[in-house]
């Protein structure tokens, strides 16, 4: 069944005759094909788990089902921040952002730009606070960032003009000036896959070394001078104790062996707490609260200037509907961007996106359909209607620079890294 495809007069009747929300789900399965295994991202055990998946027992349909997360909130959030960056580079889809550029300091050239699409924390997160604007002002000190740190849901102006993401996906500015008190924005939007009638496997490993190389070897040793390379001779290696220091990285085998650099067999073995699973199928289930959206207040225009009773409500409904059309940009790109969620974790969709918008008397949803082009449409119509009434958007970047002290920072954490002193995981 066909449904026509969502139009500005539609989002814009369900942000403003009180919708509750706008949701999608997909089943998918893997590109397997019935019956492949998946891998599920794994967690910390606790308590008398027995695998490091997340897998419980969910009703559905009056029945209880074992499920496991294959792809978390967070997770979701970012695939769909990094979906939006994309069509933001591609100049498809045009709204604000706040970026911090590493492209000229010596060393961190591959970090490029990382934006608050990228930033953990979106616009409150410490790489921002830690750097700088063209006048070698601490972001937090910038006009962007103290009007930053004033936003809250009742005054969420500035968080639209400098980062709307932010209101879509949320953010809470918790390390800030005001600590606890920060700016806090619940997340609107929501999507999660899951697995059903999940089955736990086993996973098998080896290794042969092609050289031969005994796992328990000669010893290596840690080269002096350099913590990240090895030798075997005590006259080049370094001294701990008044001894040849051995040879260790972290993540490899045992200290001093020929494990410790990754040379020699690994016998085989099962891994059968973190082994994959099989499932029926999984579901994509992604919610955009439009109750959400309608706390936000807007009492100025981006100008400074405040609004007439007359005309706030229809700038905030505008405002509110440009906010649902970046959150629906989100879920098509990210869709469009397949489901290939990690190594070994290939999905597919067995269906086409349906957008239902479910109202608050709880009657037969509205269904509509949403493609690419339409998106990127939709959210251009929307973003214009916002300007004329005040709330319009400047796509071009608030480019920062990080601080000296950042930009050291990084740089010692990298040569640890490299020296195997940290696995680089956390």
């Amino acid at each position: 069944m066909t449904h026509p495809a969502l139009t500005l007069a539609a989002l814009r009747d369900a942000v403003e005759d009180g919708a509750v929300a706008i949701r999608a789900k997909t089943r998918l399965e893997p590109a397997g094909g019935q019956g492949d295994k998946v891998f599920p991202p794994t967690y910390v055990k606790e308590g008398k788990s027995q695998t490091k998946y997340a897998i419980e027992t969910r009703k559905v349909d009056g029945h209880e089902v074992v499920t496991v997360l294959l792809d978390s909130v967070a997770s979701q959030a970012n695939r769909m921040e990094e979906a939006l960056l994309e069509g933001w580079r591609r100049h498809e889809l045009r709204f604000p952002l706040v970026q911090v550029d590493f492209s000229k300091q010596e060393g961190l050239e591959d970090l490029e730009q990382i934006t608050t699409l990228q930033a953990p924390h979106r616009i409150a997160d410490a790489l921002l606070r830690d750097s700088v604007d063209d006048k070698n002002t601490p972001f937090r000190l910038t006009e962007i960032g103290k009007q930053f740190t004033d936003a809250r849901s009742s005054h969420a102006t500035r968080m639209y003009q400098h980062c709307p993401t932010a209101l879509v996906f949320g953010v809470w500015d918790s390390t800030g000036p005001k600590g606890g008190l920060g700016a806090k924005f619940q997340r609107c939007l929501v999507s999660e896959i899951v697995g059903y009638d999940v089955v736990a496997g086993v996973k098998t490993a080896s290794r042969i070394d092609p050289a031969g190389i005994e796992k328990k070897g000669g010893e290596v040793f840690e080269l002096e001078g350099d913590s990240s390379e090895w030798t075997h001779l005590e006259a080049e290696a370094a001294k701990e104790k008044g001894h040849p220091k051995l040879f260790s990285r972290r993540g490899s085998g045992d200290k001093g062996t020929p494990a410790a650099i990754n040379h020699g067999n690994i016998p085989p073995s099962i891994d059968s707490e973190a082994g994959g699973v099989t499932m029926s199928h999984a579901v994509q289930t992604v919610v955009l609260s439009l109750a959400g959206l309608r706390r936000l207040r807007f009492q100025d225009k981006v100008d400074g200037t405040r609004f007439n009773d007359a005309g706030r409500d229809a700038a905030e409904a505008a405002a509110r509907t440009a906010l649902a059309a970046l959150a629906l940009s989100a879920v098509v790109y990210q869709r469009d961007n397949g489901f290939d969620l990690r190594s070994r974790s290939l999905l597919v969709a067995t269906e086409p996106l349906v957008l239902e918008v479910l109202a608050r008397d709880g009657s037969e949803p509205k269904r509509y359909s949403l493609e690419r082009a339409q998106a990127a449409e939709l959210l251009a119509q929307a973003a214009s209607v916002a300007a004329e009434v005040g709330l319009g958007w400047d796509p071009t970047p608030v480019t920062l620079t990080p601080a000296p002290k950042l930009a050291h920072l990084i740089r010692e954490s990298r040569k640890l890294v490299a020296a195997g002193e940290v696995d680089g995981e956390g």
